[in-house]
């Protein structure tokens, strides 16, 4: 599956990047090895990885694959370690900005000034990223750290000039979103088909060319643009905004749990940490709109 995350859909546990399961070698008078139980999985000779012949009875009955004989594969452990040091890495960041870069009235444009060139570096970074065949730790962990920088100032002048305790309140937001997202996952009420990627994908598209289009106004035009972002239509917005974010989270979810039962290499781990992180900033920035908005209502 081409994933709509940026991250998985250049090199991670996509359908043509030769993981185990998703570019499988048939099987003599059968299917491939892992197309059963993957409905996005397609056979395809040459996969080093399908050495289980027992993957695919073991999925037709809804266990999990055994894990390959070969060694270095990715595991639950390496995605909470990676994810884990790429969250702290951007938390820590976001602290020492809040704390170091002031954002009273003698202040502000300074660190302002450098939280958005911070900001502009990491998107910068992340696209470069994306675009890599493989996973960059360094570029993964600067990325983090830059995205903290800017998310600490953009935090603080909120939580000291709009809505005092609106950073707390956009942290467990995101944390209840991510529990809940991953409880519902989890106990499969939540289903990553075709039809639910295509869905969030037009989503996303409409999403983001209505924002594109109401920041192009509101910088021409002057004032708020459209009213996308702030009003009664900017609070519609940033529900669907988090609404987004949380499915982003299943499709992330989706892929991971995909790249444990097919074998991905170790370091596709990083790949998964960084498109969680990318996710949770989302949504971390939607509830901060949100918040702003409804208290400067």
């Amino acid at each position: 599956m081409r994933s709509s995350n940026p991250v998985f859909s250049r090199r991670g546990f996509s359908r043509d990047n030769g993981y185990a399961g998703f570019n499988t070698a048939p099987q003599a008078g059968g299917a491939a090895v892992g197309t059963q139980g993957n409905p996005y999985a397609q056979p395809q000779a040459g996969n080093p990885y399908a050495q289980n012949p027992y993957a695919q009875q073991d999925l037709q009955y809804g266990a999990p694959p055994q894990a390959p004989a070969t060694t270095g594969r990715m595991t639950m452990d390496d995605v909470i370690l990676r994810t884990g040091t790429t969250l702290g890495t951007l938390v820590v960041t976001a602290a020492l900005a809040w704390a170091l870069l002031p954002v009273d009235d003698a202040n502000i444009s300074r660190s302002y000034g450098i939280a958005i060139a911070a900001g502009l570096v990491g998107m910068v970074l992340a696209l470069v990223q994306s675009f890599k065949r493989k996973a960059s730790p360094a570029l993964i962990l600067s990325y983090a750290a830059l995205e903290g920088v800017f998310l600490g100032v953009v935090s603080s002048v909120v939580d000291n000039r709009i809505a005092s305790g609106a950073a707390m309140q956009a942290v467990l937001g995101t944390m209840a979103v991510f529990t809940a997202v991953l409880v519902a996952y989890k106990a499969g009420w939540i289903r990553v088909n075709r039809r639910f990627v295509g869905f969030v994908m037009a989503a996303a598209l409409g999403f983001v060319l209505l924002m594109a289009v109401n920041l192009l106004f509101a910088v021409f035009g002057g004032g708020d643009g459209l009213g996308f972002r702030s009003g009664p239509l900017g609070i519609v917005f940033g529900i669907v905004g988090i609404l987004l974010g949380a499915c982003f989270l299943a499709l992330d979810f989706k892929q991971v749990e995909d790249g444990l039962a097919y074998g991905a290499p170790r370091e596709e781990a990083w790949l998964a940490a960084f498109g969680l992180t990318m996710t949770l900033v989302w949504i971390y920035m939607e509830f901060l709109r949100l918040i702003s908005i409804l208290n400067n209502d």
